[in-house]
């Protein structure tokens, strides 16, 4: 390892600076004056051969170079703290904001009571929750954890734990049946029209699996592709089409026979949702206990019912 004496100058105060927004909001926090601050951040730019920051009289944001370089002192900078905490004895009480994305239906259906809960144990931790159904990089844009529903992990990168089991069902309404009929076998989809989700790998093609394991996969012509589950749902309760989705993103629409599940001879296909974060070797203790917190809540739910 090159000996490097200048490795971390600057790097507190570049995140001073972003976190408080201004050179001067980063100096009052600081106790420096608004000079020093600025010759720092220059000094940290000339150092690292990239641009960080851009700057305008009135608004300073990060460049793509600067955001990776604010995620990686972050990080660097919450392992010195703890390490000073373990150090000095104190034990180390979660805090500082917490990135979640979470996808929409999900959260509101099943993680808004555990979201509370765990603001009520942790009082100094403040979440910052992106509730979507699009595709993100953890990394790229700042999330401590992610929550993913899916049949298969995508980014071998990341470090998964399973927190649910749900199934996917294949649904329309009474409506759209009587109108265009029930087809049997998955193999009739072709004459249907089909209520996709845009953020699966292959949103045209659905595979089923009858009782003895054979896999048929069904190329579909979609007549709505989406990125949203509750617009799928809402679209098929209009008699707009047949769709497939997680149990979960549903409420009771099947048993209240406002929704049909079709093809009940076939397996029902397993979706697995998991909490996903950076394969780190020291984790913030306001990601480790947000982690067991969110799977000894679901595992309480699930027991319950």
């Amino acid at each position: 390892m090159t000996y490097k004496a200048q490795l971390l100058d600057g790097m507190v105060i570049f995140a001073e600076v972003v976190n408080g927004g201004s050179f001067t909001q980063a100096a009052q926090t600081s106790g420096h004056s608004t000079s020093f601050i600025s010759k720092t951040i220059n000094k940290l730019e000339a150092r690292l051969g990239v641009r960080l920051l851009h700057r305008t009289t009135r608004s300073l944001s990060l460049t793509p170079e600067g955001q990776v370089y604010f995620e990686q002192c972050q990080q660097i900078i919450s392992d010195a703290e703890q390490a000073e905490t373990i150090l000095s004895g104190r034990q180390i009480e979660p805090q500082g904001m917490l990135r979640i994305s979470c996808p929409t239906v999900f959260g509101l259906s099943r993680m808004q009571a555990v979201f509370a809960g765990f603001m009520d144990k942790y009082p100094e931790v403040n979440l910052e929750l992106d509730l979507s159904d699009h595709k993100v990089d953890m990394i790229a844009e700042g999330f401590d954890v992610l929550i993913r529903a899916s049949q298969h992990q995508e980014d071998s990168s990341l470090i998964s734990r399973h927190i649910l089991r749900s199934y996917s069902v294949t649904i329309a309404s009474p409506a759209y049946l009587k109108k265009h009929g029930t087809p049997e076998v998955p193999e009739d989809l072709s004459k249907h029209k089909l209520l996709s989700y845009s953020n699966v790998a292959q949103a045209k093609m659905w595979q089923y699996s009858d009782k003895q394991n054979n896999l048929r996969t069904v190329h579909v012509k979609n007549r709505v592709l989406t990125n949203s589950s509750e617009m799928e749902v809402s679209l098929c309760l209009a008699g707009q089409g047949i769709t497939r989705l997680p149990l979960f993103n549903l409420q009771n629409e099947i048993e209240t026979g406002e929704l049909i599940e079709l093809f009940k001879e076939f397996q029902r296909p397993r979706v697995d949702v998991h909490i996903l974060y950076p394969s780190r070797k020291h984790m913030s203790s306001k990601v480790r206990c947000f982690i067991d917190y969110v799977v000894a809540s679901i595992n309480a739910d699930e027991q319950r019912q």
